[in-house]
């Protein structure tokens, strides 16, 4: 009897088949019109697919949030004291929920270092301030690019793609912080070195940022094209804003999902990475944290699979996340226990080093964080990709997660300015995750539909259905391309 086929590697297999085409609309066109431009357009259909864009912007993120989350990994920016960045990330949040540019996190990390060496709060604020407009426009083109241009079947493993990538740069970060704090085994700042190679990778970043094509000229392999507004103005924007949420009022069922996503990465960097372990083992752990995201990208990427409905495949993912969110946070109760913080009161010395006995817990908790974290987004992405495949629309929805996402992060960070008992903390990280996985329950159960059809992404906009379709790229009319 033949095997039965392993499901990864047919998925890899169709993945593999379906990026092999997306230049061939160009191709085919080129061909049709004349024989000169098949060079220019085999390039920009190369070029211009939605794959290339990802990569696009998730070497952006590597290089700029990438070296971001490895030093908020450590707990305090890297600084023993977690008050300074507290302050910091509070401004960056507020600011990116209401602005939702990539030289921001350069400026940050500056901030940082200079801070090691002058008392320069104001600056650390306007950092803080300048890093949150320049991340809400980063994060919301992102994640309108990763839900919106791929096809329906493509979406988790778009979001793998660039989450695998990004992370990557957190690793890379993790690792640099690492190599140079691999002898420092009490709670110290990180070197002067560490931040001066982060400000250099920053700034790469934002140069990449200049590369990216614009959507009007974005072609996926089906042929078919981006739905935009041709001619958006801030009236229209902020009128496309209501008019998504009165076209599906049901999406505010998930804004405590959004609320939630972000609000737990203080407690896990500050509470218990900054506050339990030594310098050299909060390194190792924020590198296994990204490790646990890159795993955790990839279980994503099994919402393409097709042998179940979309509709059962998202309720199923709702399930597997309340089941995550018990057993994890179960054993986080446990582990909170062993030590805390009065209210108001200093973070405890504790300094456990990865060569104590009884690191292994503690480690595998942290890993599970990291993992739960990146689930948790990639379940939040893949439900907005579900409810429209406009770069317009998907925009709206990212742009509210985003903002709430920051709203309530921000609020976070503000606590734990305050010194919080971390307890307290970590109850309230178990009960929002815990509640707005049932909060948004009816929504995922009888919103969600197994195709949303190209009409219904034209609403509210001014492209015209033979603008966008698929056949369109099978006339030769490259207006639009070149």
């Amino acid at each position: 009897m033949a095997s039965k086929e392993n499901p990864i590697n047919r998925m890899a297999a169709e993945t593999t088949k379906e990026l092999a085409t997306e230049s061939e609309p160009f191709d085919r066109a080129a061909s049709e019109v004349s024989p000169h431009i098949t060079v220019y357009s085999k390039f920009l259909g190369w070029y211009a697919s939605p794959l290339f864009q990802l990569v696009l912007v998730a070497l952006i993120c590597f290089l700029c949030p990438g070296m971001f989350n490895a030093l908020s990994g450590m707990g305090g920016g890297g600084m023993t004291d977690a008050t300074l960045v507290d302050k910091m990330n509070t401004a960056l949040y507020v600011t990116s929920a209401f602005t939702s540019f990539f030289s921001g996190y350069c400026i940050y990390v500056v901030s940082l270092l200079t801070s090691l060496h002058k008392h320069v709060p104001g600056f650390n604020i306007f950092a803080g301030f300048l890093l949150g407009v320049c991340s809400s426009l980063l994060w919301t083109a992102q994640g309108t690019i990763m839900v919106s241009y791929p096809l329906e079947q493509q979406k988790g493993r778009f979001f793998t793609l660039f989450w695998s990538i990004f992370n990557v740069g957190s690793c890379v970060g993790s690792l640099i912080v690492l190599a140079n704090s691999i002898n420092a085994k009490t709670n110290v700042n990180v070197p002067d070195s560490t931040y001066i190679v982060f400000v250099v990778l920053t700034f790469l970043g934002s140069v990449i940022g200049l590369f990216v094509s614009d959507a009007k000229k974005v072609v996926r392999s089906d042929g078919s094209r981006v739905v935009l507004m041709k001619n958006p103005s801030w009236k229209s924007e902020f009128v496309g804003l209501w008019t998504t949420l009165r076209g599906e009022p049901a999406v505010l069922l998930l804004f405590p999902m959004f609320w939630s996503s972000n609000w737990f990465i203080s407690y896990q960097t500050n509470s218990v990475n900054s506050a339990y372990f030594n310098t050299r083992t909060k390194a190792l752990n924020t590198f296994l944290y990204y490790i646990a995201h890159i795993l955790g990208a990839c279980f994503i990427s099994t919402l393409d699979l097709n042998y179940f409905r979309r509709t059962i495949r998202a309720r199923g993912m709702l399930v597997i996340l309340f089941g995550l969110t018990m057993i994890i946070h179960g054993g986080g109760y446990v582990f909170q226990k062993q030590y805390t913080r009065p209210l108001g009161g200093a973070k405890p010395s504790i300094n456990t080093d990865w060569s104590d006995p009884g690191y292994g817990g503690p480690m595998f908790l942290y890993f599970s964080y990291g993992f739960y974290d990146v689930v948790w987004q990639g379940a939040v992405y893949w439900y907005i990709g579900t409810l429209s495949n406009s770069s317009r629309k998907s925009a709206n929805y990212v742009g509210f997660y985003k903002g709430i996402q920051s709203a309530g992060a921000g609020v976070m960070w503000a606590w734990d300015s305050t010194h919080p008992a971390y307890m307290a903390e970590f109850a309230s990280n178990w009960g929002l995750l815990a509640g707005s996985v049932i909060c948004a329950a009816p929504m995922i159960w009888f919103k969600i539909k197994d195709h949303v059809d190209i009409e219904e992404d034209l609403v509210g906009t001014d492209e015209k259905l033979e603008e966008v379709e698929p056949t369109h790229a099978q006339t030769g009319d490259l207006s639009r391309v070149a």
